[in-house]
């Protein structure tokens, strides 16, 4: 999977990333872009065309392993939090 990440504050809607990655990108009207957030990894190279050809560089494109624990993420058992009850 394949995290994106748009600063709508900084997207001016060139729509070069909805030309290049159509799938991900969609621009609605001439100023709002609607995007998936969640994409599939198998679209990480036309991303990163889309993301490279922003001429403002709003897009973050980040691959996520889906089965990879955060290191800050607690494992609090329900026995634990029941007092071992």
């Amino acid at each position: 999977m394949v995290r994106i990440a748009v600063d709508l504050n900084r997207c001016q809607g060139y729509a070069q990333c909805a030309f290049l990655a159509p799938e991900i990108f969609a621009m609605h009207g001439e100023e709002v872009l609607l995007y998936d957030p969640e994409a599939d990894a198998a679209q990480r190279d036309k991303l990163a065309q889309a993301a490279a050809a922003c001429p403002v560089q709003a897009i973050l494109v980040d691959a996520v392993e889906p089965d990879v624990v955060e290191p800050d993420a607690v494992d609090v058992s329900a026995e634990a939090v029941s007092g071992g009850r």
